[in-house]
């Protein structure tokens, strides 16, 4: 299948976004094409697309390094890649969550990293940000008060701002004291 732009794990009507072929393994969902995630190769065609999303979906997957390495394939070279996954301080609270993810994983599809930690694909980050706070949305299922919401997504500009100063001293040093980061979103060009 061609695409130009795929949005990777489109579950809900919320979740899928115009403009873009959204997949998802549920067909409840009603997603534009149905497919599991975990199974290679996607239905897709090398080089096929310019921008590929994945917001929230890659924690749930069996083999993060295995689904870049299938992403890598069908993006055109220069295609932009924007992931958004719960920082690793946070990232186990959903209990379908299999993985937590910090500032080192953009390493990992970088040649001039360490031999033993290259991938084997290439990315280049062009950038990276914590979010302490990132689902101001469900907080009313929870009893959260407007009030409280407010006050904590004030709380979350000051101390995401403060992190994105420095995400690895942040991510490395302090993240624990603030009660951990919900999110960590990275924006990848693909090289080849």
């Amino acid at each position: 299948m061609n695409a130009t732009k795929i949005n990777l794990g489109a579950a809900g009507a919320e979740a899928k976004i115009e403009g873009y072929i959204n997949v998802d393994w549920q067909p409840i969902t009603n997603p534009d094409v149905v497919h599991d995630l975990n199974t290679y190769p996607y239905p897709f065609e090398d080089n096929s697309a310019d921008e590929i999303i994945g917001y929230h979906v890659l924690e749930h997957l069996d083999r993060p390094f295995s689904v870049m390495k299938e992403i890598h394939r069908i993006l055109k070279p220069g295609g932009k890649l924007h992931i958004k996954v719960p920082h690793f301080s946070r990232g186990f609270t959903h209990a379908e969550h299999a993985h937590g993810f910090d500032v080192t994983f953009p390493l990992y599809f970088n040649p001039r990293f360490v031999d033993y930690g290259y991938f084997g694909v290439e990315y280049r980050l062009e950038s990276m940000r914590l979010t302490w706070f990132a689902f101001p949305h469900l907080l009313p299922h929870l009893g959260y008060g407007r009030i409280t919401i407010a006050l904590l997504m004030g709380i979350s500009r000051s101390i995401s701002f403060i992190a994105n100063l420095s995400p690895a001293f942040a991510s490395r040093i302090w993240c624990f004291w603030v009660g951990g980061f919900d999110q960590i979103e990275y924006r990848f060009i693909c090289v080849k």
